[in-house]
């Protein structure tokens, strides 16, 4: 997310449950659990298991990396896609990632519970853990593309946000302001780790061991289940990486 990209739209790499824009299952299957549940996204080789448009999303140096400059971006939502064996999409879980940006200039984020609300653009909306490269929103909870009902940022950096069964919104603060977390968050041309869990109504989102913002959401609005993703904002000169990628499926609520 970022405000002065409100026109543009977004590139997205994306994790898909089901076999939809999968025409090889075999490929894009999803590697299965260890015995400590982990699953494994991203081998650290190749793009195996995943699909997407060409030119923007490669492997370099053991990561996943998406590039774009302003003279190649698509006024499109991008995705590249990976589907699970189980029709069940993903619902309550921890994925873990490590991201770094390249360049100084960008925004992207992490796409849970999202659904792909424009098949022909490849768009997908919904809960972003989002972030970017001079880290003014990377930490917070946006709603791409209006999809989790239009609320823009749901949940703020350094706080906990409520939102009721009204679709009405109250914010407490977390034991680290703002400027406490931001400071915690490396800077571009340093690897920073994730977390994500998505566990019922609640979303927690941490980089670096610190918990950046929590959302409690029990508004009609709600996102239940639906696609994992990385998101690459269209209009932009910019180069991230992701690598690490793992996700373990939480007992259902």
């Amino acid at each position: 997310m970022k405000t002065d990209y409100k026109r543009t739209a977004i590139l997205t790499l994306a994790l898909l449950s089901t076999s939809a824009f999968a025409e090889d299952k075999a490929k894009a299957a999803i590697p299965a659990a260890g015995a400590d549940g982990w699953i494994n996204l991203f081998n650290g080789k190749d793009l195996s298991g995943w699909e997407g448009l060409e030119g923007y999303w490669s492997v370099v140096d053991g990561a996943i990396q998406c590039t774009e400059t302003v003279e190649n971006s698509k006024q499109t939502n991008l995705i590249l896609l990976c589907s699970k064996d189980n029709p069940e999409k993903f619902a309550n879980f921890e994925i873990h990632f490590s991201f770094k940006w390249v360049t100084p200039g960008g925004n992207s984020g992490l796409q849970i519970r999202g659904k792909i609300d424009k098949p022909e653009m490849m768009h997908v909306g919904g809960y972003q853990a989002d972030i970017d490269a001079g880290n003014g929103y990377t930490g917070i909870i946006y709603d791409e593309g209006g999809v989790a009902g239009g609320r823009g940022i749901m949940s703020k950096r350094g706080e906990k946000t409520v939102w009721s069964a009204d679709n009405k919104s109250t914010s407490t603060p977390l034991d680290k302001s703002d400027a406490e977390i931001k400071a915690q968050i490396k800077p571009v041309g340093e690897w920073n780790n994730a977390v994500v869990i998505a566990s019922g109504n609640k979303i927690t989102y941490s980089i670096n061991g610190q918990v950046t913002t929590e959302m409690i959401d029990d508004s009609p609005k709600a996102c239940k289940d639906g696609v994992i993703g990385f998101q690459m904002h269209a209009g932009a000169t910019m180069t991230l990486q992701f690598k690490d990628i793992k996700i373990k499926m939480l007992d259902k609520n």
